[in-house]
Formats: C-alpha cells, structure tokens, sequence
C-alpha cells in the first residue's frame, strides 16, 4: 500500500507542488513519475496524491472517475493534510489540474497557494472540440502555467489559442508532445526527457516570478 503522499526534492525547497494525476492513471504512473522527478530535479518539492476512486482501485474496486467538480473538495482535503508551511503550487495531470484549477481562485485569494500549474490541460474531450471545459478559466485571477504538447488531443496548439482565456494563463507549448507531452523524436527531433527538462527549467522560472 502506497503512502497518502509520494514525497520528492529538497524538504528546504522555496516552493511545494502538490500534484493530482489524471482521470485513468494513478499518481506513481510512468507519466506522473517522470514530471515529478524532473521537478524536483529542478529545486522543487514534489507532493503527489491520489483521489478516493483511485486508491480504491489497488484494492480492486474499478470505479470510474466521477465528475470532476465533485473531487474539488478531496483536493482541498489534500492541500490541508499536506500542511505546507511556504509557498505551495497547486495542480496535476489532466483532470488533477482541472480541478486544482476550479479551487484555484477562492484558495489564491486567502493566500493559501502561489500558483497553478497543469501538465496536460484536458481542455475539450477528445474527438468533441466544442465541449470545452474552459469557462472558469476566463476569469482566472491565479498565475497559471499549462504545459501543453502541441498535439494533445485535449487541446492542440491549432485550437487553445482560439480559446478565451484569462491574461493570468502562461502556456508552455513542447512540440509534438503528446497528452503526456511526449514528442515523436524522429518527427520533431526532442525526446520526452528533452520536454520534460524544459517543462521543469520553465516551471523553476514562472515560479521565481510569482508574488507572494
């Protein structure tokens, strides 16, 4: 049985990051292992932790994911047991940063997080490019970084800039990458430890510039 969290990087690290996985994926996936790791390669502290559904899934309970505003309250559960004392990021994969991103503002606005950052933001399901999950996202007052292959299947580098959304986002666009911000390296010449380390030397620099 996994800890409630996965603890990665310096425990002196400036800034906490407290990640949630995807909607199929639990938190010590490939994907989630990789990105944790590159953060705190880079000066970060890495928290990971996974919703009810999913833990109860290693027990051999094949729930699916819920919906993913009634999780809102198990993330801020989450950012309360891990009981940061500096400044803490919040976020996740795919549908993990979805939701920190609809918690983001109430806890922005009682200081209780620096920042957002989502690796792969699911913004339209695959296939349904109208259904677009970005209204809360317009209004954003919380600095935001999205880190986005540029031909995720949630949301590719031909449609998000189309998309209305608050002056507050930053957006890392990794070519070719994939939902995982995986890159074909014969096609765009990176690999995805090439994605990852500039994903995680930007995160290191937007972090840097946030005001606490």
């Amino acid at each position: 049985m996994l800890d409630r969290f996965l603890l990665q990087g310096p425990q002196d690290a400036r800034f906490t990051i407290l990640l949630a996985h995807g909607a199929g994926a639990p938190m010590d996936s490939a994907s989630m292992t990789a990105a944790a790791e590159a953060l705190a390669g880079s000066g970060f502290r890495v928290a990971r932790f996974e919703f009810a559904y999913m833990a109860a899934r290693r027990s051999g309970d094949r729930k699916p994911p819920p919906r993913a505003e009634t999780l809102n309250p198990e993330y801020e559960a989450a950012i309360a047991e891990l009981g940061v004392s500096g400044p803490l990021i919040i976020g996740g994969k795919s549908m993990g940063g979805r939701v920190a991103s609809m918690i983001a503002d109430d806890l922005h606005g009682r200081g209780k997080i620096a920042g957002l950052i989502c690796l792969g933001y699911p913004f339209h399901p695959p296939g349904q490019p109208t259904k677009l999950r970005t209204a809360h996202l317009k209004g954003l007052t919380t600095p935001a970084l999205i880190c986005q292959g540029t031909r995720d299947e949630f949301g590719t580098r031909d449609e998000v800039p189309g998309y209305d959304l608050s002056e507050r986002i930053e957006i890392l666009w990794l070519e070719d990458g994939d939902h995982d911000l995986k890159p074909r390296k014969k096609i765009s010449g990176f690999s995805a430890a090439d994605h990852l380390a500039t994903m995680a030397k930007t995160a290191k620099a937007w972090a840097e510039r946030l005001v606490i």
